[in-house]
């Protein structure tokens, strides 16, 4: 039961944080911001997402700054899913870079 519970919250934020993170990047020409991954922890008070920057350059700047607005990104989340949930989880994001590690690989088999 725990589990589907979890999943189907995980399911929520990532398509909740996708939408914030779709609505703020549009001022920024040529920067792409997808959420691949959410997990929450089994008391529901910890959400963890992997984003996946594009272009990667400028992944770590992004990340950084991301991190520093991280309340105001949890603000507008629990704006957007209040009626669903009673606590808003605390948010910490990490770099996806599983599509720069499957670049890589092609490369060194075309090799």
């Amino acid at each position: 039961m725990q589990e589907t519970r979890q999943n189907r919250i995980s399911r929520l934020l990532q398509k909740e944080l996708s939408l914030i993170f779709q609505s703020q990047t549009r001022a920024m020409h040529g920067v792409m911001v997808s959420v691949t991954r959410v997990k929450v922890s089994p008391d529901l008070s910890i959400c963890t997402a992997y984003l996946s920057i594009f272009p990667s350059e400028k992944g770590e700047e992004l990340l950084q700054n991301i991190r520093q607005n991280a309340s105001t990104v949890r603000y507008d989340l629990g704006q957007r899913v209040r009626n669903q949930l009673r606590v808003i989880p605390e948010l910490r994001f990490f770099i996806d870079d599983s599509l720069d590690y499957i670049e890589k690989i092609d490369e060194l088999l075309k090799q």
